[in-house]
């Protein structure tokens, strides 16, 4: 009779394979995984990019553990050492990633042990990868809010300039895309420096909120270690440690939370880019955009295409969709941790990817726009765009009701459509054949330049109101972080 091999082998020797197939947790299982097994379960191909995290907790873990007496002071200075070596050599593309090892958490644990012995073990107590993967994901996504936060008011300083440089300039304000009433360009580009403030509070919020520490949550129970949180939340940058371990280690409202703003954020950029793509058309020719972020056609010789602007509009669709993919992924998960989580980074690190592009691309073409002001206040005119002016005047001088006023203002319309000629262009006997009190004054307001100094209202498109706020902003954004 034949035997297998493994069956005569000794317990120490079939922890040694065991051990072989994965050195972190092969004390269980008798033999190594399955390829495809490996290949499903391992998330080093994709969340290595989490490495200065991950060293960043292990040294706190590791000072925490030294402070309450669970590591001597030699061992936490060999981790110590031994950390900053394998941020060396990742930094310098020295460092083997495997995906045997699965994670970027028992690849830099293997190696550390592999480098410093004993001391490198005992860095695991008293945490689990449970929280320790919620803590590094913390950390990740809270130093992507201040570089998004960052870009952000890097665009909102470009639009505020070249706000205050076109304050005066006017152009069509649209609703339906028809004509509707005079505005300045300026005050078109301060409607997304509001869009995007509002971006980047949404952000900061998100923030504050999700800035607990998950560390020391161990698996999923906590731990019965002496171990103190707070130090290691401080040493962090955390506010404060988690309250509850079950949540702590399942919890990742605040990665669709960072979604959720991104998503805005970056419909709000595709808003923009929409226009950009209307602006340069030669239906519009509103704006011209240089070569910088423009390409040619392959076939025909005379295209400028706005390429830039359409692959900023079309990030939202791709950043939406990593919202949507991650809700679908949470919406079913009992308490505590699931391995479905793991999930949870690729639509993160998807996004932010999209939308850091989709802002560098989108201050680069507010830059590089050069607007076509004659052109511009030719339509700003157009399409009775002083009708409401009219109508105002006929409230203000002559005290009509607002809705009789719409009224007699309609007809005047109308009877410019049928004579082919601007509002301003009818006689003053036509206009008084219609409302006999008009008189030569009302002409005064049926101008484009007219229109636009009347808007003084708090927020409105007066050329001195524009100027003001884009003052105001550029003065805002200029405060150090600490004071907006």
């Amino acid at each position: 009779m034949t035997h297998n091999s493994t069956s005569n082998a000794s317990p120490a020797n079939q922890s040694t394979k065991a051990e072989a197939a994965n050195p972190q947790w092969g004390g269980r299982f008798a033999s190594g995984p399955a390829a495809i097994m490996e290949e499903i379960n391992a998330s080093i191909g994709f969340d290595q990019i989490l490495w200065r995290q991950d060293i960043r907790g292990s040294l706190a873990h590791a000072a925490m553990l030294r402070k309450v007496g669970l590591l001597t002071e030699q061992e936490e200075a060999e981790i110590q050492q031994g950390l900053a070596d394998i941020a060396k050599e990742i930094e310098e593309g020295r460092f083997a990633f495997s995906p045997a090892l699965e994670d970027i958490h028992m690849n830099i644990e293997s190696r550390l042990s592999e480098r410093i012995g004993e001391a490198g073990k005992r860095l695991h107590t008293a945490r689990s990868r449970n929280d320790q993967i919620a803590t590094d994901f913390r950390l990740w996504v809270r130093d992507s809010i201040d570089g998004i936060v960052e870009q952000t008011e890097a665009l909102m300083r470009t639009l505020a300039r070249r706000a205050l440089e076109y304050h005066d300039t006017p152009m069509p304000g649209f609703t339906h895309l028809q004509v509707a009433q005079p505005v300045t360009f300026g005050h078109h580009l301060l409607a997304y420096v509001e869009m995007l403030a509002r971006d980047a509070s949404r952000l900061r919020d998100a923030r504050r909120r999700m800035n607990e520490c998950p560390l020391g949550s161990a698996a999923l129970a906590g731990t019965s270690f002496p171990i103190d949180r707070d130090m290691t939340a401080q040493a962090l940058g955390f506010d404060r440690p988690t309250s509850n371990s079950l949540d702590a280690v399942s919890d990742r409202d605040f990665a669709l939370e960072y979604l959720s703003v991104l998503s805005m954020e970056a419909m709000h950029l595709s808003r923009l880019s929409e226009e950009i793509v209307q602006w340069a058309s030669a239906a519009f020719n509103f704006v011209h955009l240089s070569d910088a972020f423009t390409t040619g056609s392959s076939i025909m010789p005379q295209k400028r295409n706005p390429d830039a602007a359409e692959l900023v509009r079309a990030k939202v669709g791709r950043i939406t969709g990593d919202l949507i993919g991650l809700l679908t992924v949470m919406k079913g998960l009992p308490l505590a941790y699931a391995k479905d989580t793991q999930e949870d980074k690729e639509p993160v690190f998807d996004a932010t990817t999209a939308i850091t592009l989709s802002l560098a691309a989108m201050e680069g073409m507010i830059r590089d726009l050069k607007p076509n002001k004659e052109r511009m206040r030719e339509l700003a005119g157009a399409g009775f765009s002083t009708a409401t002016d009219l109508a105002d005047w006929l409230v203000r001088e002559l005290r009509l009701p607002f809705r009789t006023a719409h009224h007699v203002t309609g007809r005047l319309v109308s009877l410019a459509e049928q004579k082919g000629c601007d509002l301003a262009d009818l006689s003053l006997e036509e206009m008084q054949a219609v409302e006999s009190g008009i008189n030569e004054s009302l002409y005064n307001v049926l101008t484009v330049e007219s229109s636009l100094a009347s808007r003084t209202s708090h927020g409105g498109t007066a050329p001195a109101n524009v100027k003001a706020q884009a003052t105001v902003w550029l003065e805002r954004l200029a405060q150090p972080a600490t004071e907006k």
